[in-house]
């Protein structure tokens, strides 16, 4: 199963900034509908495109293994 790591993500970068961030900033930031990052962070297992991937990695300045990690045997 493959784990997103968007809310991490959103609280390091937070934490960094000194600065909240939202689904909706980060929806305007990088073109992503914002009800697309919810299920992102929010639903197991859910799967979405690589070009949203690449803009998260892009938005975070991180890696693919940053953003997500796969967890062997976790049942769905």
């Amino acid at each position: 199963m493959i784990r997103y790591r968007l809310r991490e993500l959103m609280a390091d970068y937070q934490f960094k900034n000194n600065n909240r961030l939202t689904f909706d900033e980060l929806a305007k930031t990088t073109n992503i509908h914002r009800t697309t990052l919810s299920k992102i962070a929010n639903h197991r297992s859910y799967n979405t495109t690589t070009d949203n991937i690449d803009r998260l990695c892009e938005f975070f300045d991180c890696e693919v293994g940053e953003l997500m990690e796969y967890l062997k045997n976790i049942d769905a």
